[in-house]
Parts: C-alpha cells; sequence; structure tokens
C-alpha cells in the first residue's frame, strides 16, 4: 500500500502518549481523521461536496494496531479510496513509522455519502462515483 494516493506526516508528541509511553490506540482514530481532512483539502474534493450539499459519515472503522509509535516518531499516513459500491465506499489508510520502515497500524474505513438536507445516505453513482473512483489505488 505504499504508492498510497495521499501522504500526511504527524509528529508524536507527550500528549499522544498513554502511560506505556507508546501512542494510545484512541489518537490513531484522530490521525486518521486528520490525513482523510488534508486528503480531501488537497484534491479539491471537500469543496465539491460541501456545494452538493453531501457529508461523509463514517459507519465502519477497522483498525489492526502493529508496531508501537513513541514521543518523537514521525508518522506518515497513507490514504486512498480501495472500493467504490452502490451505497457506501472504503477508504485505506496505513501508518508508517518514517525511518524505521515500520507499520504501527492500517485501517479500513467505510463510509456514506449523506445528503446534508434529508439526512439520508444517496446512491454512489454519475458524477459521485467517477470523482471517487478516480482515487483508487492501483494495489
Amino acid at each position: 500500500m505504499i504508492n498510497m494516493t495521499h501522504k500526511t506526516l504527524i509528529k508524536v508528541r507527550g500528549y499522544h502518549l498513554d502511560i506505556y509511553q507508546h501512542v494510545n490506540n484512541a489518537r490513531y482514530l484522530e490521525f486518521l481523521e486528520e490525513a482523510r481532512w488534508g486528503y480531501l483539502e488537497d484534491s479539491g474534493d471537500i469543496d465539491w461536496f460541501a456545494s452538493h450539499g453531501l457529508a461523509w459519515v463514517i459507519v465502519n472503522i477497522n483498525i489492526n494496531y502493529r508496531v508501537a509509535a513513541t514521543m518523537g516518531d514521525t508518522l506518515e499516513v497513507y490514504t486512498c479510496f480501495s472500493k467504490v459500491g452502490g451505497k457506501s465506499a472504503v477508504v485505506s489508510q496505513e501508518v508508517r513509522i518514517a525511518g524505521k520502515d515500520a507499520l504501527a497500524a492500517d485501517a479500513q474505513v467505510t463510509f456514506v455519502c449523506l445528503d446534508q438536507k434529508t439526512g439520508k445516505a444517496v446512491s454512489i453513482e454519475g458524477e459521485l462515483k467517477a470523482r471517487l473512483e478516480q482515487h483508487i489505488s492501483e494495489n
């Protein structure tokens, strides 16, 4: 998954750590979210979603914790779309520790696109589907 579409760098700070002096598992959710926002901003898609009254709503996250990250580590969070279905899509993410060739965590994030006026999930078709599919990783 190294050739993913987007990379976000995050420096591990003291407030990310738990009593065992490694990154607390709950912080990975924040790191993954930060990377997804960066991905949307850098791709220009965030403006398109907003102008069409659509919002991403997470319906499932699966995280595998692999290697502990510690104070001072720089994390590389790789993000890409891996699947687009009729009502949902999946974003794949990896958190790697820079300079250590170590995979700290990986995640599969499933979301639906919500119509902000109705509060209901919309079908992923037409321009929306094309926009999402252009980001699917080649892996």
